[in-house]
């Protein structure tokens, strides 16, 4: 029992002086915070995460992020969806789509 009360004592005493000889691990300069690039291929639950992103989304597809199902495909791209929307998403419209998001992003 002494020998684990002692051999204790001995390491909270030498723990200071251990974390003195410590070297500090390099600082590293903070990533720039980019401005993330949106498209037609973004996640749409990515694109209507920015308010800026969204905005654009509402005003070409008015009615996309308030669909019922939105939940149900919002991890989808709008390129992606486009083949299940029946016609109602067109190359047009993406493209219109993309050009907006990627204005906004400046990409």
């Amino acid at each position: 029992m002494r020998i684990v009360t002692a051999l204790a004592l001995t390491l909270l005493a030498a723990g200071p002086a251990l974390a003195q000889n410590a070297t500090p691990a390099p600082a590293t300069a903070p990533a720039a915070a980019a401005a993330p690039a949106f498209s037609a291929d973004t996640p749409l639950e990515t694109v209507v995460a920015n308010p800026a992103a969204k905005a654009v989304l509402d005003k070409d597809m008015p009615s996309i992020s308030t669909h019922p199902a939105f939940d149900q495909f919002k991890a989808m791209s709008l390129r992606q969806l486009q083949p299940y929307a029946q016609g109602k998403i067109t190359d047009e419209a993406i493209a219109k789509v993309d050009a907006d998001l990627k204005a906004v992003s400046g990409k």
